[in-house]
């Protein structure tokens, strides 16, 4: 079973101050996911439990990506997702997010990555369909026409810091990390 809460029905984009979820972001990222055809084509091919109440595999794969994107470290920060159970549906727990990756064996890595491919074959077509790039987009009230394709990187920048309490950054140093396009 794929446990939908049927959340993306009516979701919309806006700044209107009602309805917002937290982490929206998260939210787009999951839609996407589903309307592409990610989700669903991950469920087909990885093999599923019996009984009742098991989750499908791509389904678990696609919220632990969800859960990453809002600051998942580990299996157990699955929970992050908890907060928006009015949006996903519950999400799964630890052990079924372990089940589902101890699962994963060559085999099935190679036809997840034909889901991929296959998924990204037919975002690639819908979008080569639009030479004009998004109509929609308007951004500081100027409507975006043609392609734009903006490369952020982060690198980080090593500066010394006596200031008390100082942190070190994930690789252990100190410093900086701007964004560069």
């Amino acid at each position: 079973m794929s446990k939908g809460s049927g959340w993306d029905q009516r979701l919309v984009v806006g700044a209107g101050g009602k309805g917002l979820v937290g982490h929206a972001g998260a939210v787009l990222l999951r839609k996407c996911a589903d309307r592409t055809g990610l989700t669903n084509g991950l469920n087909k091919v990885l093999p599923r439990g019996n009984g009742p109440g098991w989750w499908d595999r791509g389904t678990v794969l696609v919220s632990l990506a969800v859960a990453i994107v809002l600051g998942a470290t580990s299996m157990s920060d699955i929970a992050v997702l908890a907060h928006q159970g009015l949006v996903f549906g519950d999400p799964p727990s630890e052990p079924t997010v372990r089940r589902a990756l101890a699962g994963l064996d060559e085999t099935a890595l190679k036809r997840i990555g034909k889901a991929r491919a296959k998924v990204r074959t037919h975002v690639w077509t819908l979008l080569a369909r639009r030479p004009q790039g998004f109509p929609w987009l308007t951004v500081a009230g100027k409507l975006l026409s043609g392609w734009v394709v903006i490369d952020l990187d982060a690198t980080l920048i090593t500066a010394h810091s006596p200031k008390q309490g100082a942190a070190a950054t994930f690789k252990k140093g100190f410093g900086f990390h701007p964004l560069g396009a």
